[in-house]
């Protein structure tokens, strides 16, 4: 039976880890600023509002404030989740010394970025820190998250890091900027 092996890996590509730290610092700084702002935009032009309907109702604007994690699971554990993104951050930016590939550094980036976002406000929004709820505004085909849960720009990016930080992995390429070569042989 034939299947593929992970053989030996391939020099790293030509890069530096400044050149890859700029990226990761540039996506990670990019996300949480641009998220940042959203947010504000958000609550300061949804809050006491209808629903805005935009595309025809493909996606709509509608402010809610969620205490839990992606689908609204955890609720009642606000302060854990609020510990959760503390260390996930810490570990991005542990790894993030390593780093000698861009486009891991993007998706570490986005990764980093977005669990800022969403950690800012749960640090500083009501009912207080630790506890705080996340601004969620953005609904797709549904008003009030009936299709598809309510998100943010954090979670947007959280996931497009997540999903490139896969495809990186299934393709076989590394942090340090190396490829793993992959060959077939016979069992």
């Amino acid at each position: 039976m034939k299947r593929a092996n992970s053989g030996p890996a391939e020099p790293p590509a030509a890069g530096s880890g400044r050149h890859a730290l700029a990226w990761f610092a540039a996506a990670a700084l990019s996300t949480l600023l641009v998220d940042l702002a959203s947010k504000v935009a958000a609550v300061s032009g949804l809050e006491g509002r209808e629903p805005l309907r935009l595309l025809g109702g493909a996606v709509y604007l509608a402010l809610t404030r969620n205490s839990g994690a992606a689908f609204s699971l955890g609720s009642g554990y606000t302060v854990v989740l609020t510990a959760i993104a503390i260390v996930v951050i810490a570990v991005i930016c542990w790894i993030a010394r390593r780093l000698r590939s861009a486009p891991w550094a993007l998706s570490l980036g986005l990764i980093l970025g977005g669990a800022a976002g969403n950690l800012v406000d749960r640090l500083f929004r009501a009912p207080g820190p630790f506890q705080g709820a996340v601004i969620d505004f953005i609904s797709v085909f549904d008003e009030s998250g009936g299709v598809w849960p309510v998100f943010n720009l954090a979670d947007s990016c959280l996931v497009i890091g997540v999903a490139l930080a896969l495809w990186l992995e299934l393709t076989g390429r590394r942090m340090d900027g190396s490829r793993v070569r992959h060959s077939e042989h016979d069992d």
